[in-house]
């Protein structure tokens, strides 16, 4: 191992000898280098070798990398890059092939290799790369397209992608992503293609015999795309068609044919519709009403009805939830759109209401959106039919915790309804493991709203619940709440009655004991009971609970003598890690860095 430890690191003289000749290093950062690099050489020639240590030589390597480029820019000194850069990225590449071909399975490996390959420009080796991950990672289509998007951005080659993407669809023929990806790469190379056409016909230069092809500029190659995905897919795919429509300009013809594919084959999917409606907002305007901000508006607005009535015709054929989301959805993101014409917002706003109300009655409004419906009629000031639309929620999705809440917090600011019944109405329909928010918000509403026996028979309700979770925070508020209400006296009580009432949190322990300390004159037997009470139930895992009693203990009130004694048996109780941050915390304490 050492001969080629030494080996190595001779291998490196004549760099080295450069960057002190050259005046990038010193003398003495050189033999730094040399005993920094021996050492990671070591480590890489062991028996048993481990991948951090892989890792750490490649980023020692990357790191003085980057020192000679910033030295490279202080002296303005630009030559002999050959002598002193390649060497390293060379070796930094060997470095990485040993690593991956050791740990072939781990992907974010590989990745850090194509990173460093782009960084420093060997775009010759990202390909190398690619192809011998690709060769153990096949199943993964997000490589096959992170190869070919290398192929065409890195080394400008549209071939080498293409070739890639029929690779990436032999392994994964149902893949859409990967169709999409092909579909774009197919049209960046029609539009490369295109500007070169229209360069060299600005300058006059004559081609020749060669010619460029005119199926290939007007997109041929991506509609045979598109013809793939259509007999791959049962669902349409819109995505990069709606996205490149706007970006190429050659892309009409091919637009119409998906268009009219759509219409004929997919009415059934309400993307279908949604594309074709928005389709309808792109419709060009008059050009002399638009010079105006009425008659923008005005334009605007017809060709939102344009879309809507493409969006009827939708819900017509189709009454479904999904149909009925996009309507929705169309119609809220125009709403949010910004305008001067209150008459088109008042319209939006309308239309908006009009759709939510038909979709409910049609019991195809999905949950989120009775939010944004009771939204609009709360800020419009119309809380009779807040309330309304507050009830046909909870009806609609009965066991829908977040719609009851949203409902009773509507009904509760609205000051209307039997909040008492409709509580125990919401109770009943949940799932009890769920239920946590109500309870809360029963309690805010009842503190707020009735008498102080009838908001402690709430909570005497809560700690009854089976669910842990509702019970103990039953248990906290209810002894915050005591506080606040009846004073010590009535706190303590509570305390007294609900600390055997498993199961505890240590917040209920630490709120009694903040309660205790806020008096006029604490008593230090109250807190060591509460402390107690904690332990028993805390004592083996809370390691920061020990650590409070025992600053207690060294304050105004405590004994400090007691300290020891509870060291003693915190060392006793405590189990596994907590022992070790106890006893550290413990000295920073007695040292007076805590």
């Amino acid at each position: 191992m050492a001969e080629i430890v030494q080996q190595r690191i001779e291998e490196r003289i004549p760099e080295l000898e450069q960057l002190e000749r050259v005046g990038l290093f010193t003398k003495k950062e050189v033999r730094s280098i040399i005993k920094r690099v021996t050492s990671l050489e070591y480590k890489l020639h062991r028996l048993i070798v481990n991948k951090e240590d892989f890792i750490a030589y490649v980023q020692y390597e990357i790191n003085v990398l980057e020192l000679i480029k910033k030295r490279r820019a202080h002296i303005a000194y630009q030559f002999k890059r050959e002598e002193i850069e390649f060497p390293v990225i060379h070796r930094i590449n060997s470095v990485f092939r040993r690593a991956t071909n050791k740990w072939k399975d781990d992907v974010q490996l590989w990745l850090s290799h194509v990173a460093f390959c782009k960084k420093w420009a060997t775009k010759n080796q990202i390909s190398k790369v690619f192809s011998a991950m690709l060769a153990i990672h096949p199943d993964k289509p997000a490589l096959w397209i992170m190869a070919a998007k290398s192929e065409l951005e890195d080394r400008s080659s549209s071939e080498s992608a293409r070739h890639l993407f029929l690779r990436a669809l032999r392994f994964h023929p149902n893949n859409k992503k990967v169709y999409q990806e092909y579909f774009r790469m197919e049209l960046l190379h029609c539009e490369k293609l295109r500007k070169q056409k229209e360069e060299l016909e600005k300058a006059e230069i004559d081609l020749g015999e060669y010619e460029f092809s005119a199926e290939i500029l007007s997109g041929k190659l991506a509609e045979v795309c598109t013809e793939m995905l259509r007999g791959k897919s049962k669902k349409p795919s819109l995505s990069s068609h709606s996205e490149h429509r706007s970006i190429f300009d050659f892309t009409q013809e091919l637009q119409d044919l998906v268009l009219q594919d759509l219409q004929a084959n997919y009415t059934g999917d309400s993307l279908t519709w949604d594309f074709m409606a928005r389709r309808e907002l792109e419709a060009p305007g008059a050009g002399e009403e638009l010079q105006t901000a009425k008659g923008r508006a005005s334009d605007i607005s017809r060709r939102e009805e344009r879309c809507c009535q493409v969006y009827e015709e939708g819900v017509k054929s189709l009454n479904s939830e999904p149909m009925w989301t996009c309507y929705v959805a169309f119609c809220l993101e125009r709403l949010k759109r910004k305008t001067n014409v209150q008459e088109l917002k008042d319209k939006r706003q309308e239309r908006l209401l009009g759709v939510l109300q038909r979709a409910h009655d049609s019991s195809q409004l999905k949950e989120d959106y009775y939010k944004n419906w009771l939204q609009i009629l709360l800020s419009s000031g119309d809380g009779e039919a807040a309330a309304i639309v507050a009830m046909a929620a909870t009806q609609r999705y009965s066991q829908s915790v977040s719609a009851w809440s949203l409902s009773l917090q509507t009904l509760m600011q609205l000051g209307s309804g039997d909040m008492s019944e409709l509580f125990r109405d919401a109770l009943t329909h949940v799932n009890p493991k769920e239920s946590l928010p109500l309870w809360q918000l029963q309690v805010q509403w009842s503190a707020a709203n009735q008498s102080p026996e009838e908001t402690e028979a709430v909570f005497k309700r809560g700690l009854l619940s089976v669910v842990t979770a509702v019970s103990t925070e039953m248990k906290e508020s209810y002894l915050d709440w005591s506080y606040s209400t009846g004073g010590y006296k009535k706190a303590r009580k509570t305390f007294t009655s609900l600390q055997e009432n498993r199961p505890l949190t240590k917040a209920f322990f630490t709120t009694m004991i903040h309660i205790e300390k806020e008096q006029e004159t604490p008593k230090m037997n109250k807190l060591r009971d509460c402390y107690e009470r904690a332990l028993q139930e805390f004592g083996t895992s809370d390691d920061d609970l020990w650590l409070q009693y025992i600053q207690e203990e060294l304050g105004p009130l405590g004994q400090p003598e007691n300290c020891g004694k509870i060291h003693w048996r915190a060392m006793k109780f405590l189990e596994g890690e907590s022992v070790e941050r106890f006893t550290t915390k413990y000295t920073l304490l007695q040292t007076g860095h805590l």
